[in-house]
């Protein structure tokens, strides 16, 4: 008789593929930005762009450290083909509305802004190491709607966060780029808190001009006006 033959068992190999808790670990508190390479981008449509610092990092509206913030934020505020048009800056994140060239304009920009600001913030509180807990978040904005609703959430961020106490009627942040924007749906003089803005920004850099840069494109022009003015008041969704 010949010899019996056994089945052997087949071993498959277990590394590899997709499992839990495989892939590069996220460094910030949450895996909220991929890592993977940022689509392409076209001037034309201006960007909702969202920075989040890393923990124990005392509160960006404190007003030194705010002062750091918005100074590194005016002198990165053009360059490689990259504008800052509107800021807002929170507690522990900055709301950004920027416009860039190209997708090597936007990533060349948001990094040469992130140096200045991580710079600029560490030697105000006299501390070293990472100051963002992620990769920047960015949005292509590319309808009037779109637009006005990101330059609505931007500018008006503060309404979201600090609900106690309220803010007064016509309250424009201070620590936002909302004092140089003329698009609220009431006059710059019921406004309360712009001109106060503006006088400390002037005082603080010797110089009248804006701390942002005017918009070029259509939608951050003129577009998002199709969609309708929006007031100081408004909490943003």
């Amino acid at each position: 008789m010949g010899k019996s033959r056994r089945q052997l068992a087949l071993r498959f190999r277990t590394w590899g593929g997709a499992r839990a808790g495989a892939g590069r670990p996220p460094k910030g508190r949450v895996a909220g930005v991929s890592h993977l390479r940022r689509p392409s981008h076209s001037y034309a449509h201006p960007l909702h762009i969202t920075l989040r610092v890393a923990r124990g990092i005392p509160s960006l509206r404190e007003h030194s450290v705010f002062a750091a913030v918005r100074g590194a934020l005016a002198r990165g505020k053009q360059q490689f083909g990259f504008s800052l048009v509107h800021f807002s800056v929170q507690r522990d994140h900055l709301h950004l509305i920027a416009e860039a060239n190209d997708r090597r304009a936007l990533s060349r920009g948001m990094q040469g802004l992130s140096i200045r600001v991580a710079r600029a913030v560490n030697a105000q509180l006299g501390r070293t190491g990472r100051l963002f807990g992620d990769r920047y978040h960015a949005r292509a904005l590319t309808t009037p709607r779109t637009v006005r609703l990101a330059l609505r959430y931007v500018l008006l961020n503060v309404n979201k966060h600090l609900r106690s106490p309220p803010q007064p009627a016509g309250f424009v942040d201070g620590c936002s780029s909302a004092p140089w924007f003329s698009g609220f749906g009431r006059p710059t003089e019921l406004s309360f808190g712009a001109h106060e803005a503006r006088e400390d920004w002037k005082r603080w850099s010797g110089s009248p001009e804006s701390p942002v840069v005017a918009p070029e494109s259509w939608l951050l022009r003129r577009g998002w006006r199709r969609a309708g003015a929006f007031d100081v008041d408004e909490s943003p969704g």
